[in-house]
């Protein structure tokens, strides 16, 4: 096989774009996570994350957050182009401080929620879904 210079460029530019992606994309997360809490400290306890071990089909996956005390809970998919999922607010006559939804998933990834929490604390909690056959682009 016979390799012109616009096919080595080609080639070329594509292994670099699979090598830049993850970086952009988990520096997109770490930036949503930031303007969501303000760059302050996060706690590792509070929140309940529910999603699947084994996701069969990345186009829905159920999930559901749980944060006793929350204002607000933001949930991101760590490895999708646009990691930002979704964010839940409770206002104070809120009778529970929980959510549930189904996402789309481009891969086997983690999925972080993020709570807000009525003193102005953060909590975190993640989960590691494996997807069989991905939903976003996949």
């Amino acid at each position: 096989m016979e390799f012109t210079r616009r096919d080595t460029l080609a080639i070329g530019m594509g292994a670099v774009a699979i090598t830049v992606l993850p970086f952009r994309v988990n520096a997109a997360a770490e930036e949503a996570i930031s303007a969501f809490t303000g760059g302050a400290d996060i706690a590792e306890t509070g929140v309940t994350l529910i999603a699947p071990e084994i996701a069969e089909n990345g186009n829905t996956v159920p999930i559901g957050v749980e944060a006793e005390g929350a204002v607000a809970i933001m949930v991101l998919a760590m490895g999708n182009p646009t990691p930002g999922v979704a964010t839940f607010t409770f206002g104070e006559l809120a009778g529970a401080h929980s959510a549930s939804t189904r996402i789309r998933l481009a891969g086997t990834q983690d999925l972080v929620a993020i709570a807000q929490m009525a003193d102005g604390s953060f909590a975190k909690a993640s989960s590691n879904v494996k997807v069989t056959i991905g939903g976003c682009g996949g």
